[in-house]
């Protein structure tokens, strides 16, 4: 499976956030998105996803199910953990497995993934911001599919639950999926090349090198 992009622009408000991005991932490599804040790496990920509309430029998935949007193929963790308060740690994962068309047997084994099977009946409002983030983390592992875009994951983790999510990151590459992850630090596993957003002219994805990431991407 490969997911290219060319000249890539997304427009929001009326101001342009990004333009000319260029880069393609493939089955086992992990793209670092990185830049400074504002420079569109949310935005980035939201417009594959399809929750931001393309101004111009191509996206397009090869070795895919062709009858499926990139979004029906992609699991998106962003900012904002969407997680109903009232609801039990299980519940909410139940919700979310139903939602993507998986079965709730699937919630015991994903809730341990995370290290969060000992709360499962806990309602989520009692939840700090990094079991919340541990929780959504949980959908990743429930309900399977190839592309994973992945803001800020590590955002809220302790260094515990980051080298968790490292562990499941790997494993999902060696079981043929790729991963987009927006960041400003180490993504607790090493990146096949970077993204650099925010530069002059159009952004180019460049192969990794001996950064946390990868090699800085130049502006053309």
């Amino acid at each position: 499976m490969r997911l290219s992009a060319s000249n890539l622009a997304c427009h929001r408000g009326g101001r342009e956030v990004f333009a000319g991005v260029s880069f393609t991932v493939a089955s086992g490599e992990v793209l670092a998105v990185t830049g400074r804040n504002g420079a569109g790496k949310s935005s980035l990920l939201r417009t594959v996803v399809g929750l931001l509309r393309i101004a111009q430029g191509s996206l397009t998935l090869e070795g895919g199910n062709p009858e499926l949007t990139i979004a029906e193929q992609a699991h998106y963790l962003g900012h904002q953990d969407a997680l109903k308060p009232s609801l039990s740690v299980a519940e909410n994962l139940e919700f979310w497995t139903g939602f993507l068309g998986r079965k709730a047997a699937d919630v015991a084994a994903a809730l341990a993934a995370v290290g969060l099977d000992s709360l499962a009946g806990l309602p989520a409002a009692y939840l700090s911001a990094g079991q919340r983030r541990r929780l959504s983390i949980a959908r990743l592992f429930a309900v399977k599919r190839s592309i994973w875009l992945l803001d800020e994951p590590m955002s809220t983790l302790d260094a515990a639950a980051q080298d968790r999510l490292g562990g499941l990151m790997r494993a999902h590459l060696a079981e043929g999926g790729f991963i987009l992850a927006a960041t400003h630090g180490p993504l607790g596993i090493e990146a096949t090349r970077e993204l650099r957003l925010g530069e002059v002219g159009s952004a180019l994805a460049q192969p990794s090198a001996s950064s946390p990431w990868s090699a800085e991407t130049k502006a053309s």
